[in-house]
């Protein structure tokens, strides 16, 4: 309708949408004003969601690779003797420091490094996939969900995240893994991990050789890792909370003596969740290990010859040592390569206070 204002002489030219009276002269900018204004899904933790891209995840994964390289490999030596611990618990059984005791003894100081190449490599490979892939799969999961709805499934998200990565990880990482318990437990197998792989692929094919395990490196490795992030993630939270203090507010340092921190308690944790499948993944790769059966009816006898009790415990203390200090140093790597990289990490951040 039109109304005539007499003391301004102007003539408007109105109408009436949802009870407001809109100016029909212009009605784009009119209608617009006149709407309910929605509001904007943005990626928390940062005010430009764009930096969240593929050269973000290359960068995660690198990082991921250099961080599980570096500390897997150097605790080959730990490794070593928590092997031979949960291979031949009648023989060293006398501890973690007796263990090396008796490793350098019978076999020389070197012996502690065996299946270093694998090792290192491997878990480059694995950790390449599996830091790039919870780095990818967190933020995807945000992106469809939306901030609030992110921050109220949060552990959630660490969690299919983190199984979602590992599994993917796991099949590059079953090969080599197979290949260092080989060289681990029989120190005469092969001259080099080549060598090794070659020799196992000739012998038993590429799936008896190389995937026997992945059953039970998928039962030690999927909840290890989600306990893993998860965990982390919860004390980091918990650790910023006390502070009240959100990641960007603290230095660099502070944030990798923050992951430090919580890496230790994710790996102890994940250590004791994960231990009886990798017990059983060190004696299902023990050549005649379990009788000749299929890989179940050999998981089934080293169980029911292991027991239970063993299973959960046998080189428990030594694992325990190693993966705390392993989650912890890989945590404060990952960090620190991120930020030589130029990435700013990723992190939850809850909307109903605001910043990131």
């Amino acid at each position: 309708h039109i109304v005539h204002r007499p003391a301004s002489s102007e003539i408007i030219c109105e109408t009436m949408l949802d009870g407001k009276k809109v100016n029909t002269l212009f009605p784009r900018a009119a209608i617009a004003s006149a709407l309910p204004q929605q509001r904007p899904i943005t990626i928390p933790s940062s005010a430009d969601g764009a930096k969240y891209n593929l050269a973000y995840y290359l960068k995660g994964a690198l990082a991921g690779g250099i961080c599980c390289g570096i500390t897997h490999g150097a605790l080959t030596p730990v490794d070593v003797v928590k092997t031979r611990m949960q291979l031949d618990p009648v023989k060293y059984n006398k501890g973690m420091v007796g263990g090396f005791k008796q490793v350098i003894a019978g076999e020389g100081a070197g012996a502690l490094l065996t299946g270093l190449g694998p090792t290192a490599f491997g878990y480059f490979i694995q950790g390449w996939f599996k830091f790039g892939g919870v780095e990818f799969f967190k933020v995807q999961a945000v992106k469809a969900l939306g901030d609030e709805s992110a921050w109220k499934n949060r552990n959630n998200i660490y969690l299919g995240a983190a199984a979602a990565a590992e599994f993917i990880a796991d099949i590059f990482l079953c090969p080599l893994e197979a290949t260092r318990i080989r060289l681990v437990s029989n120190p005469t197998y092969a001259p080099s991990t080549m060598s090794a792989m070659a020799k196992m692929a000739k012998e038993e094919g590429v799936i008896g050789g190389f995937y026997a395990g992945f059953g039970p490196i998928l039962f030690k490795q999927v909840p290890y890792t989600m306990t893993k992030f998860a965990v982390q993630g919860k004390v980091a939270e918990m650790i910023y909370d006390s502070m009240g203090k959100t990641p960007s507010d603290l230095s660099g340092g502070m944030n990798v003596t923050v992951s430090l921190g919580s890496g230790v308690v994710a790996g102890v944790a994940a250590a004791i969740i994960s231990h009886p499948a990798d017990t059983l993944l060190s004696k299902v790769n023990k050549a005649g290990a379990g009788g000749s059966g299929g890989i179940v009816s050999r998981l089934i006898n080293i169980a029911g010859e292991t027991g239970a009790w063993k299973l959960c415990t046998q080189g428990l203390g030594a694992r325990c040592v190693m993966i705390g200090t392993l989650t912890a140093g890989q945590f404060g790597i990952f960090d620190s390569v991120m930020a030589a990289l130029g990435a700013s990490k990723f992190h939850f951040h809850d909307p109903s206070k605001g910043g990131h």
